[in-house]
């Protein structure tokens, strides 16, 4: 691939702008190939189904930004970058995509307005490609397998056959892993980002809650929803995260973050690692993967080695690893019920009648072809459990019990070592920053070995060989800027996403040589 064509599988934001701004290609040429890209492997071949649709008016809105480029320059690094957000994200009805977190019971529904981070991404000139697939609800219906949801069925990693992407940002780790778009969006209660970045093998960000507005956005908790980017490096991710932050009437809790926030591009220091101070909390991942945790251990001499002190253990108080955290389940049960309610009650129009939760219920069992799927896909228990659940004491008992083991916890750690941050392997790390609303970012780790046994679909395989595991870096509130900087640091130093790639059906064909200058329209293709 010559440096007038990126290789999409893996070219960074910072690539495609260089080529937009030389007029090697436009934006509609970017289009057009994440659309074929698209076409090959969501529904055809692997059938990987990461995108549930694609905007009808992407290609107008790239010829009008390409119009712009040409007349007055461009607004910033995203200006004509192809963007794919998730389903539970809202976009303005009238450009032609639903908004449903993959339900049929929110099929047809017309939102007031863009999500507010949507509306942040096309000012800052990004185009939003399409939705990207999830597990139903944010994974917040019941006990059905990750990457499943009534409209687009069941989604696969790009890296195992049929192995399981994770959830609930389960299409935007997909789609983003093979290079269907520049990077995406993800949301996450407690490990919707982190963990298909983990198995998806990129880099993802959940920022403190309220860094970036939650309005216009599906909920499942106020107090640890938090929307963020899915991407293929750091440096992309810090790009896209700078875009969507800010604060938002719409969003009370924002009105709490830095009157002014860090230009995170400067976080992207190769020595960033130096003199910094990283506790490893052995008691959160007490049950981890053998080969995992090998592998972190080994990867902990790479970071002493960037100048960094490890501080192992700095085990966070009152953690127990085989907790069942059922503080979480009666805040999140709580949460859902009320807030749910509240986003539907602000819809414009919901052509199927659904008012709330008990209404979402009688749905599923009335359309139960469609959402309740058998075999594996058939329970909502999560659902009736919330129905059941209430803003009473205990609710109130368990929020404050949430902050004092998370905040307490991560707070308290930090400071008894004067550490800057904490890091552990992503598959047991989202739970702590989750019930504190504190920020966490991974980044690739490794791969689990060729000799793994690849195990029996049920839909989706739990483990195969190469399926990616990341590290994650998490710390108190608002230190986005530092775990960005930490994260880069160690990416420019490992390059580990390189060292596997998906397997070979998985990976589109299409590229930019294949497009460029001969299609106007995506009928032509």
């Amino acid at each position: 691939m010559d440096n007038t064509f990126p290789d999409l599988y893996e070219a960074s934001i910072a690539e495609l702008q260089d080529g937009l701004g030389k007029g090697h290609f436009t934006s509609v040429d970017l289009v057009n190939a994440y659309l074929a890209r698209i076409e090959e492997v969501n529904f055809k071949g692997p059938e990987l189904r990461a995108v549930i649709e694609t905007n009808p008016s992407a290609l107008k809105q790239a010829k009008d930004l390409d119009s712009e480029r040409k007349t007055s320059g461009a607004r910033g690094p995203l200006h004509g970058i192809p963007i794919l957000i998730k389903d539970n994200i809202a976009t303005e009805h009238s450009e032609g995509m639903n908004t449903t977190a993959g339900s049929y019971a929110l099929l047809g529904s017309v939102v007031p307005r863009d999500a507010t981070v949507a509306a942040k991404l096309r000012a800052a000139g990004a185009i939003i490609l399409g939705k990207t697939t999830l597990s139903e609800w944010a994974n917040y219906r019941g006990k059905v397998p990750s990457g499943f949801c009534g409209r687009n069925g069941q989604s696969t990693s790009p890296y195992v056959p049929l192995g399981n992407p994770s959830g609930s940002s389960s299409g935007s780790g997909i789609a983003t892993a093979v290079g269907l778009a520049a990077g995406s969006l993800g949301t996450e209660t407690d490990g919707s980002i982190v963990s298909p970045s983990n198995n998806c093998n990129l880099v993802g960000m959940k920022p403190t809650v309220g860094l970036t507005s939650r309005a216009g956005v599906i909920p499942i908790s106020s107090h640890q929803d938090s929307i963020g980017p899915m991407c293929r490096s750091v440096a992309d991710a810090a790009v896209v995260l700078a875009a969507i932050v800010g604060r938002d009437p719409l969003d009370e809790y924002t009105l709490a973050q830095p009157a002014v926030v860090p230009d995170y591009i400067q976080a992207l220091k190769p020595d960033g690692l130096k003199g910094v101070r990283l506790g490893v909390p052995r008691n959160v991942f007490a049950q981890g993967d053998e080969t995992i945790v090998a592998a972190f251990n080994a990867t902990l001499d790479v970071i002493r080695g960037l100048g960094a002190t490890v501080v192992d253990p700095a085990d966070i108080p009152g953690w127990k690893a085989d907790s069942d955290r059922e503080d979480e389940h009666v805040v999140l049960r709580g949460d859902f019920k009320v807030d749910v309610e509240k986003y539907i009650s602000g819809l414009v129009e919901v052509p199927t009648g659904v008012k709330n939760l008990a209404d979402l219920i009688d749905f599923n069992t009335q359309h139960a072809e469609q959402e309740l799927v058998e075999p594996y896909w058939n329970d909502q228990s999560i659902f009736i459990e919330a129905q059941a659940g209430s803003q009473n004491q205990e609710y109130h008992d368990a929020l404050a019990a949430d902050y004092e083991l998370g905040r307490g916890g991560i707070d308290g750690v930090l400071k008894a070592h004067n550490l800057d941050a904490l890091v552990m392997p992503t598959e047991h790390a989202s739970t702590p920053p989750a019930i504190a609303a504190y920020p966490i970012i991974t980044v690739p780790l490794g791969f689990l070995p060729a000799e793994t046994l690849l195990d029996e679909a049920k839909p989706t395989r739990s483990k195969g060989p190469n399926k990616p595991f990341g590290i994650s870096f998490f710390g108190t509130a608002y230190t986005e800027f530092q775990l960005l900087q930490y994260a880069y640091a160690y990416e420019q130093a490992t390059h580990a996403r390189l060292k596997q790639k998906a397997y070979p059906e998985a990976i589109p064909k299409t590229q930019l040589v294949d497009v460029v200058g001969k299609f106007t329209s995506r009928e032509e293709i």
